[in-house]
């Protein structure tokens, strides 16, 4: 069975905006990962609960307005920053490793 032009060319926006989301969090990541560096040396916890409930907030108002479901992107967002969470432990852990093996 052939696939109609239309689902081809759908599915082809589909392939592109996954891309385009890969290298966005790409992008994120390494964003995420300087500010951990940056927490780490200026001794701040890697959560931060209150900038994250702001995230939270924001995120759905833009969703609402978006026309896209605000639960779901905060479930999106809830998992990001969960991430960039435990990437930052990860870096605070590895910089404490560091400066006691320098000891």
């Amino acid at each position: 069975m052939s696939v109609p032009p239309e689902l081809s060319a759908l599915r082809a926006s589909i392939d592109n905006l996954d891309a385009a989301l890969v290298h966005l969090l790409a992008e994120r990541f390494r964003c995420t990962q300087r500010v951990g560096h940056l927490k780490h040396e200026l001794g701040l916890p890697a959560a931060d609960p209150v900038r994250e409930e702001q995230q939270l907030a924001r995120l759905r108002v833009l969703a609402s307005d978006a026309g896209l479901d605000p639960v779901f992107a905060e479930k999106v967002l809830g998992f990001i920053i969960a991430e960039v969470i435990r990437n930052h432990g990860i870096i605070a852990e590895g910089a404490a490793v560091g400066s006691a093996d320098e000891a």
